[in-house]
C-alpha cells in the first residue's frame, strides 16, 4: 500500500546522487532530442498494433473548456478560453451573405499544459541544463531551440500499460500525500498479470481525478497536495527503460514532496536527466473499468502532440485501443 511521507525527508545530496545515477545524456548521441522515446522500436509498434482485438477505443483526455482544473494555484496557467469568431446568429442575420458562404469559426487561448498534456523535454531544467546537456538558455522568448515538443510528433505510439494502483489497493482513490513506491508498481503489475517492458507507455491510476469529478470541485488538484509516484520510482523508470510515464494527476509525483530542498524533485530527474516525456491529467475511468472487466491491461496507445514549434508542452487527446 502506498505510504505517506510525513516526516521522512531526503536532502539535496540524495536528489543529486539519484540524478547522476539515472543520467542518460549522450546515450543516443549528442544531438538527441527525444530521449526515452528511442526505446520504441518499429517492431514494438507492430506488436502493439496486434493488441487490438475488439476495436474498442478509449479517450484518455479531459475536454478542454472553462470547467478544467486550473484554479490559479500554479504559475500563470488558466483554463481554456473559447471564443466564437463567427456564429450561426451571424449567418442567419445575413451578415455573411456578401461573402457567399454561411459558416461558424472560432479560436481558443490556453496554456499548453492546462489540461491533458505532455511535458516536453525542454520543460524542466537541472541546474542550467536540460535534457542531453543542452544549455537551458536555448529555451528563450522564441521557444525551445532544443527539445521542443515538435520533435516527438511521430513518436508517441506503442504499447500502453495501465497500472491501476488504486484498484489494486482496494480503494476508489488514493489519499493526497500517498506515495506510490517501486514495490507498489511491481505488485500492481503482478496482480494484473502484465509485464512492464522496454518502450512501454506506462499509465498510473490513482483515482484522484475521478474523485474530484465526482464531488464536482477540483480544489487543489492543479498544484496542491496529491497522491503520486515516490521519488524512488525515478530509478524504476530508468531501469525499466520505458518510453513515457503518465498519470491521472496534475504532476505525476506525490505532493507534498518528499524533500524541503526542491520543488517537484522527481521532475528534476525524470525529464532532464532520464529524458522521459511525461503525461499528466489523464482521464482513466472508462479504460480502468474495461481493464478490470476483461483483465487485459495492455493496449495500443497513441497520443501525438500538436507539433507547435519550440513548445515545451502540448495538449493531447490520448487514445487506448483494445
Amino acid at each position: 500500500m502506498p505510504r505517506r511521507f510525513d516526516t521522512k525527508k531526503f536532502d539535496l545530496s540524495h536528489l543529486r546522487a539519484t540524478a547522476e545515477k539515472c543520467k542518460n545524456w549522450g546515450r543516443w548521441g549528442p544531438d538527441d532530442e527525444i530521449g526515452t522515446l528511442n526505446f520504441v522500436s518499429p517492431e514494438a509498434i507492430v506488436q502493439a498494433a496486434a493488441l487490438v482485438k475488439r476495436g474498442k477505443a478509449f479517450s484518455l483526455g479531459l475536454n478542454f473548456d472553462r470547467n478544467g482544473p486550473q484554479k490559479g494555484l500554479w504559475g500563470n496557467r488558466y483554463n481554456p478560453i473559447h471564443t466564437m469568431l463567427a456564429t450561426g446568429t451571424d449567418a442567419v442575420s445575413g451578415n455573411q451573405d456578401a461573402g457567399g458562404l454561411r459558416y461558424a469559426d472560432d479560436s481558443v487561448s490556453m496554456p499548453l499544459q492546462c489540461g491533458t498534456q505532455w511535458d516536453a523535454l525542454g520543460h524542466i531544467f537541472y541546474g542550467d541544463k536540460m535534457w542531453n546537456g543542452y544549455d537551458a538558455r536555448l529555451v528563450d522568448s522564441n521557444g525551445a531551440q532544443k527539445n521542443g515538443i515538435e520533435k516527438a510528433k511521430a513518436r508517441m505510439l506503442g504499447r500502453g500499460v495501465l497500472l491501476d494502483v488504486a484498484r489494486h489497493c482496494g480503494v476508489d482513490y488514493l489519499e493526497d500525500g500517498m506515495a506510490i513506491t517501486c514495490a507498489d508498481l511491481d505488485a500492481t503489475a503482478a496482480a494484473q498479470g502484465v509485464e512492464v517492458r522496454r518502450g512501454d507507455f506506462v499509465i498510473v491510476r490513482t483515482g484522484q481525478m475521478e474523485q474530484r469529478l465526482a464531488c464536482g470541485e477540483w480544489g487543489g488538484y492543479a498544484g496542491g497536495d496529491a497522491p503520486g509516484l515516490a521519488f524512488e520510482t525515478a530509478e524504476w523508470i530508468h531501469k525499466k527503460e520505458i518510453a513515457a510515464i503518465c498519470a491521472d494527476t496534475w504532476g505525476c509525483e506525490v505532493r507534498p514532496n518528499e524533500t524541503d530542498h526542491a520543488s517537484q524533485p522527481w521532475h528534476w530527474v525524470v525529464i532532464p536527466m532520464i529524458g522521459i516525456t511525461m503525461g499528466e491529467i489523464f482521464y482513466l475511468k472508462d479504460l480502468a473499468e474495461d481493464c478490470q472487466e476483461d483483465r487485459v491491461y495492455e493496449f495500443l496507445f497513441f497520443a501525438p502532440p500538436l507539433p507547435i514549434t519550440g513548445a515545451v508542452g502540448s495538449p493531447i487527446n490520448p487514445m487506448a485501443v483494445k
